[in-house]
This record gives structure tokens, C-alpha cells and sequence, in this order.
């Protein structure tokens, strides 16, 4: 269903625009419309424009209920006013700021004793102090790494014949670490054969106090002292947010809700009447909502609504708004992946429940795999609220009847006595035809009254929308309804041994709506009273005209021909759990091996049921909705929802 529309104009002075917004349109589902695109008849109108004065507050305010989502209330109880929420988070923001400044600098001082650490750790068993070394006055110094093969070669042919001094300090996979020492004298002439040899060298700053292995425990104290003033600026921070997380939600809140009343500012206009200036809000509200607004409005004295009945003399379209009985809602999901029906238009949600669901069941009959669809989709519903998870319990309901109908338990078909039919075995015999599997004979007359349902369906929106030549001339108009009927009814008098009727039904109603489908639109120019019945070239449209009803009959028979898969998928059902059976031993009679029985359960519930619910949509999609339905509405989208 879709739900009555009103047209509303509310207006008032000014400056309570915003007592407005927070007395009723917070309360109230309302669609904005442009009031400035709305109201062009209106004279001596004007935008309201104005900027939000605590835009910067809110990005703040937002940002820090982020970063601290977990620590804050759902529901903040206190409503500050604007001002007083914007000056606490200019305070917040301001004491924060500056914890994680000194923050900030607490860890870029650790960072750089964990660089120290890091450059004076491979020389921590050169047991000399390293203040003395980085003052040595005649005697050069060198902190580097070599790789292995390079040291191997200057220890074996090189050091003794140079003047220096080399000491190993720390050897990994790849280097060896070294602290060498040369006269100041020869310092380039030796720097130079140890650079040939990939010296790599380190610099060591004048900080470090005692050997390298006292440097590196009083480092790591350095580090710990730091480390712990970080803990305590983190607990600073989130003791900040604790002594205040109701202000806080409650500050962010009033400042959304405010920066939400600018939003309307872009939809609303300004009139000047005198020395006042007078706002307009403009926007669609359900009749229910409509009629309690009007009421509580009546007794306030500067604010004024005016309701619109007649949607011809409003620009915009109503918006669409589903209510629906909350068995079918979750099936809403497939009419927004098509399209939200229009205002004027049938709403389609219980029609597609009804039918996917039986001709989902149709297709997997089974009692057994029904039945853990019907409980599996539900308790998933109830955990996860998924409108999907709905669909398939409803499917999985119709699925346990028409196991029933099938006596079909987990494939056992000698479990249970069919209701009707097992569907790989009934057969049906046919004047003209012979022998046909029961299954498709009743999806083909299926599908056959589907399609006149949707045709039925089709005049009734023509008629709504006022197109006459769809409601009466179209091929799912009242012609093609009279022409297919009579088809129908042929088919079903020559297969029930009625020949005679049968003919005078294809002589009386089988040719006259054919030539009505021709003629539809001179027909519809003469019902709508035009001059020009015909169009200027004739030849062309009676070839246009042909094809295009031969186009029609195809369509006719393609069409319902589709509806076949139905009954295919019932009996492919039927042979794929035969087939898990037989792999499992039950169709010899010997013992069951039951964890192929549960696979293959399991398969075939899921791959199959898969593929029986995307056949099913794309038959409600291309067979059903494709005759009726256009689905070119606009969802209705409430202020503040």
C-alpha cells in the first residue's frame, strides 16, 4: 500500500523558525520541497539565506564523538542551547589540544632515545667509555659496520699493513660492527682504503655517559620515564572525556539538530509583509500525520499551515511512501532494486510476496529442506533483522506445503503419501500432444492467469495515471486481456475434448481484439477527439502495425511458455536429491549412509535454492512487473530521518 500524500505550507515569522524545527518537524515526518520551485506564484519571494555560525563547532564536536564513540552515552539526557553547547566544545577542544600536544611531544622524545638505543646497541661490548673516545685529540675515530666478506679480506691482506686499530664489536648474518682508530695525521689516507672496502659509518652524538652498555641501560631508564609520562597524558585525555561524556553526547547532538535546521533554511523562503519577514516551509506529510499537525498547529499563534487536497494545482509529484503489513515488508527490498512505484500507482509489495513465495515453493518442494529454510531464515531475521533472511522463511513455508502436495521429505518420497502428485512420475494425457509431464501442464495454466492477473493489473494503473490507449488498446490493456483470455479459454475447451466451443471462441473473441491492438492509436485519437486519426504515411503504418502485432503474438506465447521453468525446476528437484540418494545407498534398499544423505542435503538446499530464487525474481521482474509496474517514484525521505 501506498500512503495518502498532503501538500503542506507552513509559515510564520522569521526568527521561530527555529522552534518550529525543534517543536514540530522533529516530531513529525515531512518531506521538504523547495519552497522557492514550489511557490513561483508567489510574489516578493527570496531564499533564506544564512550561514550556520557553529559549523566548526559541530565538526569538532563530531570528530571527537568519534574518536571516543565507545566511552559516550546512547541517549544524552540534557538539551544545552546552541551557544552554551558551541563554548563547552571550544573549552574541550581547547584542554585536549593541548594534552595531546604534550603528548606529542613526549613520544617524538622517545622516538629519538629509541634512535640512540639503536645506533650505540652494536657496540655494546666495547667496554671503553664513549664520552672519552668522542674528545680524543691526536687520535681519529670511526663508529661503521663492513659486510662480512669485505672485513674477511681487509683483516687477511689490509691490517697489517696499515696504521690502525680495529675493534669488533657485533657480527649479524650480514655486517660485522667495528670501531677502528688512526692517527689524525694519515685519518684520509686510512678512510679511504676502509671506504674501498664498504665501510659503512655511523655518527655518534656527544649524549651518551659510560661504556655503550651503561649508555644503553640508562637509555632504556630514559625511555621508561618517558613511556610512563605518555600513560599518564593518555589517561589525562581519557579522564577528560569521562568527567564530561554526558556533555559531550549532549553538545553533539543539539549541534547536529541545530546544523539539521540550517538544512532546512536551503529549502525554506522569506516573504516581506510590512516591516516583518515571514519564512515558508513547503513539504508532503502523510494524511494520518497531516490532520494531527493541522490540529496542534491551530492552537499556536505564530505559526500558520495550510493544507493542499488537490495534487493539481502542486509542481512537484508526491513522494511514495510503502505501508505495508510486516509480513510483507521484508519484500520491499525487491521493489526498491526495481524502482518505488509512483504516487498513483498500485504498490506491487504484497502481489510479489504472494507469488515469489508460491512459485519459489513450487519449484522446491520439499518438507524436510522447507522447513529449515522456514526456521533457519527466521531465527536470522530475529538476530540480524535481514529482510533477506524474512524472504527465505516465507519461501521456506510455501516450500513445506508443496512437500506435502509432493510427499518429498529430504528427497524420501516413501516417507510420505503425496497430497497431489510426485512430480517425475504424473503424467497427463493431451488431445494433439500425447503424454506431458502433470507439472508443466499446470505451470503453463499457471502462468497463463498469472499474466492475465497482471494485465487486469495494468488497466487498473492506466486508468489511475489517465492513459487511455494502454487502458484500452494496449496489448495488456482490455484488448489484449479479451484477446489472450479467449486464447486461454480455447486452449483449456480443446484440451478438456470441447472443440466446438472451443472454435467459436477462437472466431468471436480471438480476431477482433487482434485488430483493436492494430488500431489503437487511431482508435485512441478518436476517443480523445483529434483531428489527425491517421497519420500522414498510411503504408507505413500498416507494416509498422503488422510487425508489430506479429511482435505481439510471439510475445504472447514466449511469454507464457517462459512459466515452463517452474515446473522444470520441480521436477529437477525431484532427480537431484534422487541422485544424492542413490550416492548414499537408500534407493538400494542396503544401509544409508546418512553423511551423504546431510551433504547432499545441504547442496541442493543451498546451489539450488540459490538458483530457484534468482529464476524466481527474474520471473516477477520480466513477466509480472514488466506489464504493469513502471516503478519511476520517488522515495519519501522525512527531515531529521
Amino acid at each position: 500500500m501506498i500512503e495518502k500524500m498532503k501538500f503542506l505550507s507552513v509559515t510564520g515569522p522569521k526568527d521561530d523558525l527555529d522552534r518550529v524545527i525543534d517543536q514540530y518537524l522533529s516530531k513529525y515526518e515531512i518531506h521538504l520541497e523547495n519552497a522557492l520551485s514550489e511557490l513561483k506564484t508567489v510574489a516578493n519571494l527570496r531564499p533564506y539565506t544564512e550561514a550556520n555560525p557553529y559549523k566548526a563547532e559541530l565538526q569538532t564536536a563530531e570528530a571527537l564523538a568519534a574518536a571516543y564513540k565507545d566511552r559516550l552515552p546512547q541517549s544524552p539526557g540534557s538539551r544545552p542551547e546552541p551557544e552554551q553547547a558551541a563554548a563547552f566544545i571550544r573549552d574541550l577542544d581547547s584542554r585536549l589540544k593541548k594534552l595531546e600536544e604534550e603528548k606529542a611531544e613526549l613520544e617524538k622524545e622517545a622516538e629519538m632515545i629509541r634512535t640512540s638505543m639503536d645506533n650505540v646497541i652494536p657496540f655494546a661490548n666495547l667496554n671503553y667509555d664513549l664520552r672519552d673516545i668522542l674528545h680524543f685529540k691526536y687520535v681519529k675515530f670511526r663508529f661503521g659496520r663492513m659486510p662480512h666478506e669485505y672485513f674477511n679480506k681487509f683483516m687477511t691482506y689490509v691490517y697489517n699493513t696499515v696504521d690502525t686499530v680495529i675493534h669488533k664489536c657485533l657480527e649479524d648474518a650480514d655486517y660485522v660492527w667495528v670501531v677502528y682508530f688512526v692517527p689524525e695525521v694519515l685519518c684520509d689516507k686510512v678512510d679511504a682504503i676502509y671506504a674501498s672496502l664498504h665501510f659503512e659509518r655511523f655518527f655518534l652524538a656527544d649524549e651518551y655517559e659510560g661504556t655503550p652498555v651503561e649508555a644503553t641501560h640508562a637509555l632504556e631508564q630514559k625511555l621508561a620515564d618517558v613511556s610512563e609520562k605518555i600513560r599518564g597524558v593518555e589517561k589525562q585525555l581519557v579522564q577528560s572525556i569521562d568527567d564530561c561524556r554526558e556533555e559531550l553526547a549532549a553538545a553533539c547532538k543539539r549541534l547536529q539538530d541545530y546544523s539539521s535546521s540550517f538544512e532546512v533554511r536551503r529549502l525554506a523562503a522569506c516573504t516581506k509583509q510590512d516591516e516583518h519577514t515571514f519564512y515558508i516551509l513547503c513539504g508532503w506529510m502523510s494524511q494520518e500525520d497531516a490532520a494531527v499537525f493541522q490540529q496542534e498547529v491551530e492552537k499556536d499563534g505564530n505559526t500558520f499551515c495550510i493544507v493542499e487536497d488537490d495534487h493539481g494545482n502542486v509542481l512537484s509529484k508526491p513522494p511514495t511512501k510503502l505501508k505495508n503489513p510486516r509480513l510483507f515488508k521484508p519484500f520491499e527490498m525487491f521493489i526498491r532494486m526495481y524502482g518505488l512505484p509512483s504516487y498513483d500507482e498500485l504498490d506491487p509489495t504484497i502481489i510479489l510476496g504472494l507469488t515469489y513465495s508460491f512459485l519459489f515453493g513450487f519449484m522446491f518442494g520439499d518438507v524436510g529442506q522447507g522447513l529449515c529454510l522456514l526456521i533457519g531464515g527466521f531465527a536470522l531475521y530475529k538476530a540480524k533483522k535481514m529482510n533477506l533472511a524474512a524472504i527465505i522463511s516465507c519461501c521456506g513455508f510455501f516450500s513445506s506445503i508443496f512437500g506435502f502436495l509432493f510427499g518429498s521429505v529430504f528427497g524420501f518420497e516413501n516417507i510420505l503419501e503425496p497430497i497431489w502428485l510426485h512430480p517425475k512420475t504424473a503424467m497427463t494425457r493431451l488431445p494433439f500432444i500425447g503424454n506431458l509431464n502433470t507439472v508443466f501442464v499446470v505451470t503453463v495454466a499457471m502462468g497463463m492467469f498469472i499474466v492475465l492477473m497482471t494485465m487486469l493489473l495494468n488497466v487498473v494503473n492506466s486508468l489511475r495515471c489517465h492513459d487511455k490507449e494502454k487502458a484500452y488498446f494496449d496489448t495488456n490493456g482490455i484488448a489484449g486481456i479479451v484477446f489472450y483470455g479467449a486464447l486461454t479459454a480455447m486452449v483449456f475447451l480443446y484440451m478438456s475434448g470441447h472443440a466446438l466451443p472451443a472454435a467459436i471462441v477462437l472466431v468471436v473473441m480471438f480476431i477482433l481484439p487482434l485488430a483493436v491492438i492494430f488500431l489503437k492509436e487511431p482508435l485512441t485519437a478518436v476517443l480523445e477527439k483529434k483531428t489527425e486519426i491517421l497519420p500522414g504515411s498510411k503504408g507505413m503504418f500498416f507494416v509498422q502495425g503488422f510487425f508489430e502485432l506479429f511482435e505481439v503474438c510471439l510475445s504472447y506465447f514466449s511469454n507464457t511458455l517462459s512459466f515452463v521453468r517452474v515446473g522444470a525446476f520441480a521436477v529437477s528437484h525431484a532427480a537431484m536429491m534422487e541422485v544424492v540418494l542413490m550416492l548414499a545407498g537408500a534407493e538400494a534398499g542396503g544401509s544409508i549412509n546418512w553423511l551423504i544423505i546431510i551433504l547432499g542435503n545441504l547442496f541442493v538446499c543451498g546451489m539450488e535454492g540459490l538458483i530457484v530464487g534468482i529464476q524466481v525474481l527474474r520471473l516477477e521482474y520480466y513477466e509480472l512487473f514488466s506489464r504493469f509496474y513502471k516503478g519511476t517514484g520517488r522515495e519519501f525521505k522525512p527531515y531529521g530521518k
